[in-house]
């Protein structure tokens, strides 16, 4: 059996290649360059015991070198929702704005938000106002001119 190590390696890159295929996680790459260096590794006579120090550390030089790109590659952009369509309207103040009592409410696009001013103005009802922007269910607006 022993004799046969390449067995064992080429079973272990061809996994690890079917388990990345199907994945697309970039989760098992790593183990397929190991299992290939182990399978040079046997084919240039190196003994079981050279051939698992080759895959261990070439399978973690691979991972160490290249999680950092996959990490940068696999950040979260945010994407866009319909809720931002609402940004730059104009809408109409239905209840008085006022950042301290936590009040205010404004009709734009036909829906009602809750509305703050980013600088803590307070706007009366019945006002105009441009929306600035959202932050989780409401709109941060200012009077419009």
């Amino acid at each position: 059996m022993l004799e046969r190590t390449w067995i064992i390696w080429l079973v272990l890159l061809v996994a690890s290649l079917v388990l990345e295929a199907i994945s697309l996680q970039l989760f098992s790459i790593w183990f397929a360059v190991g299992a290939l260096a182990a399978v040079i590794a046997y084919l240039l006579g190196a003994e079981i015991w050279l051939q698992v120090v080759i895959f261990v550390v070439v399978t973690g030089a691979s991972l160490a070198a290249t999680r950092p790109l996959v990490r940068r590659l696999q950040v979260k952009k945010p994407q866009a929702t319909n809720a931002d369509r609402y940004v730059g309207q104009n809408a109409v103040v239905i209840e008085k704005i006022d950042n301290i009592k936590g009040t205010g409410q404004v009709k734009v696009l036909g829906q009602v938000w809750a509305a703050r001013t980013p600088d803590g103005s307070e706007i009366p009802k019945g006002a105009s106002v441009r929306t600035l922007s959202i932050e989780g269910a409401k709109l941060f607006v200012e009077q419009a001119e």
